[in-house]
């Protein structure tokens, strides 16, 4: 009987054939990290879409009216867990509003639209204004974060509830509702209801103009200036009021900003009162 051997080129052929096989294995290796890599990121984009749908949403301010407080051009969180009816809570809930906290809510004139103004009045709160400041049952309020830039003199604005004579942009379901709610020159504030006043208080459509926020028209607390960039334009007021969610907005201007160029870096990651 005899053994068969290997010739020395048969096991040059065989270890050539054998050769492939790496490179195979680093493909499959290759194809292996890509697919954990878009796993991973597919991961991340659910828990960044659960997160702005049930706890934090983004917005941007296009307006002046909460100046000094918020400037044109700041982009912010905010905080939608404020009902402890509406779980999950990824956040600590802050459901109840207190007096002087900033709100988002939809626009009672226009609910596709978003504002942000700073709450004054309770429910069941006595509301009044002279010479554009506020009070509150009897009490001047302490408003170190309110505004009064120079403006001419508005007797409605400054001197509110004022039933003589209506401003040209009050809301006329509006006017029409103040009547029944004005009791020896102050508003009360009904049940689930929310008066408010911009920061920049001659320069804010608000409450004086358009009533008070429902409880449940508002979407949460804003909590953090994420970014911020210069406005070269600003716009008056928020009779614009296009605050929308995601590329939308909520009231300041650019004039406060310290920063020359496009970036205001000094308010990035600012914390908001």
């Amino acid at each position: 009987m005899s053994l068969a051997v290997d010739s020395p080129a048969q096991r040059g052929d065989d270890l050539a054939a054998a050769g492939p096989a790496v490179p195979i294995v680093a493909t499959v290796h290759r194809r292996h990290s890509l697919l954990e890599a878009f796993q991973s990121l597919l991961y991340v984009i659910v828990v960044a879409l659960f997160i702005l749908t049930f706890s934090v949403q983004p917005f941007r301010i296009p307006s002046a009216s909460m100046e000094p407080t918020l400037l044109v051009g700041d982009f912010l969180l905010v905080n939608k867990q404020i009902s402890l009816e509406v779980p999950p809570h990824i956040f600590a809930p802050t459901s109840e509003i207190r007096r002087g906290d900033l709100i988002v809510f939809h626009y009672p004139v226009d609910p596709s639209l978003h504002l942000v103004k700073r709450v004054i009045g309770l429910p069941g709160d006595r509301v009044r204004l002279r010479g554009g400041r506020a009070f509150v049952n009897d009490q001047a309020l302490n408003e170190p974060y309110a505004m009064f830039r120079t403006a001419a003199a508005d007797s409605y604005r400054d001197d509110f509830p004022r039933m003589e004579s209506a401003d040209p942009n009050v809301d006329s379901r509006w006017w029409i509702e103040m009547r029944s709610l004005v009791s020896g020159g102050e508003l009360t504030v009904p049940a689930d209801s929310y008066f408010v006043l911009g920061d920049n208080r001659n320069d804010s459509e608000d409450s004086r103009y358009w009533g008070f926020v429902p409880r449940a028209d508002i979407v949460g607390k804003p909590f953090l200036i994420y970014f911020s960039l210069n406005s070269s334009r600003q716009t008056p007021g928020q009779s614009a009021a296009n605050a929308m969610a995601g590329g939308g907005s909520v009231g300041s201007g650019g004039a406060g900003g310290s920063s020359n160029g496009l970036v205001r870096w000094e308010r990035a990651l600012r914390v908001i009162y």
